[in-house]
């Protein structure tokens, strides 16, 4: 079992950025070999193309981050009240799960909800009871309320009126902390924590919680968190990457709250993984098949790529038509046996998570040797040293690592 200790680093506040660099693709991006120990170069995502053949197939997450962050304060008392939206109610599509903080919540309680700018709005919510959905302590199931026709077209279009932009809490409290310096705006930030190929038709529409089955009622699914290896990715380089005869096909995980809650167990395989809703669409699982069997690479543009792809032993149901599509608790660390991919391009991810893990384990399995547990981390953590002592930048707005 792996400690979750082994996955511990100490990052300077100052490495952690909380805006993208501009362009997208001029991140830096440390290179490492599964194959070779010793190799590590230092370039820029714009230089992928260097790094990949005519053939190989890049995997993408296409899922749309949603303005899933909401502000108000209760009607009542006319206290401060903060959100997330998750989701509908499984038992009733037009209620809304959210998780919400704030002082005394309690059933019937009014929540007058602003915009993006904290500007009242005609909008509220009203609060029925607790959720009771797995892995959502604190979260309310909620009735959005207000004039007819704002609330006809939906949650997703409320939100675009009264949401803002899920930026991590490490973001958004860094940026607090140096409040002197001049942050993104929302709109800034509804762009640049979006992916270039984010869709907002979603080619699978996602349950309501886990458990339940798919169901059109449930409406256009999304992430409260945005894929963040893919953020790096402009038109220009998706055309460069093509030029040169990358294949690109797109898979889904909509990303959920679990994605932000630490490994608080002594063991990382003790921690209890969230679930998130994931699909590989026919076309996609057809192309990567047929990559795999010729020998020709795959790689994952991010974790949720890579979670999307390992959640499912075959992809033999795909090739014949079907839709892969359930809700995944993959949890990948070192001795994982790798399925699907080959390599992947990813961000430097908060110390003790499951996500280093998982990077920990793809440098663990080494294609044509034995996989050696431990020696992924031990990898893991000089490519991080690396990566601090020449200055790179960290988290979901940070540099990249292609893993090849």
């Amino acid at each position: 079992m792996l400690p979750t200790a082994a996955l511990d680093y100490s990052l300077p506040e100052d490495r952690i950025a909380t805006a993208p660099v501009s362009p997208r693709d001029s991140a830096r991006m440390l290179v490492l070999r599964r194959a070779d120990p010793e190799f590590i170069e230092h370039r820029q995502v714009r230089d992928l193309p260097e790094y990949l053949s005519p053939g190989d197939v890049l995997v993408v997450n296409t899922s749309r981050v949603i303005p899933a962050r909401i502000q108000g304060v209760r009607a009542d008392t006319m206290g401060k009240v903060e959100g997330l939206y998750l989701g509908p109610d499984e038992s009733d599509p037009s209620r809304w799960r959210v998780m919400l903080k704030g002082r005394r919540m309690r059933e019937n309680a009014r929540i007058a909800l602003y915009d993006a700018d904290g500007q009242p709005t005609h909008l509220s919510l009203i609060l029925h009871h607790r959720s009771e959905s797995e892995g959502e302590a604190g979260a309310w199931i909620c009735s959005p309320d207000g004039p007819a026709d704002l609330l006809a077209p939906g949650a997703i279009a409320l939100l675009e009126r009264v949401g803002s932009t899920p930026l991590p809490p490490y973001i958004l409290a860094a940026r607090k902390r140096h409040a002197d310096a001049l942050s993104p705006s929302e709109r800034d930030d509804r762009v640049t924590y979006q992916t270039v190929y984010a869709r907002a038709d979603q080619p699978s529409t996602s349950p309501a919680a886990p458990g339940s089955t798919p169901s059109a009622s449930h409406g256009a699914a999304g992430s409260i968190a945005a894929p963040t290896a893919g953020l790096h990715f402009t038109p220009e380089l998706l055309g460069r990457l093509a030029a040169r005869g990358v294949l690109r096909v797109d898979v889904t995980l909509h990303v959920g709250t679990g994605t932000f809650k630490p490994v608080e167990c002594e063991f990382v395989e003790q921690h209890p993984m969230h679930s998130e809703w994931c699909t590989i669409p026919p076309d996609s699982a057809r192309v990567i098949a047929r990559a795999r069997a010729q020998g020709r690479r795959v790689v994952a543009v991010g974790t949720t790529s890579a979670r999307t792809l390992e959640s499912f032993p075959t992809l033999q149901p795909a090739l014949d038509g079907t839709p892969l599509e359930h809700w995944t608790k993959l949890l990948i660390t070192p001795g994982h046996r790798w399925k699907h991919l080959d390599s992947m391009l990813t961000n430097f991810h908060l110390p003790r998570s499951t996500l280093m893990a998982m990077i920990a384990s793809l440098l663990d399995s080494t294609p044509g040797t034995a996989d050696i547990p431990s020696r992924g981390v031990a990898r893991l953590q000089t490519a991080y040293a690396a990566a601090l002592s020449s200055n790179y930048r960290f988290y979901s707005f940070g540099d990249a690592m292609l893993v090849l």
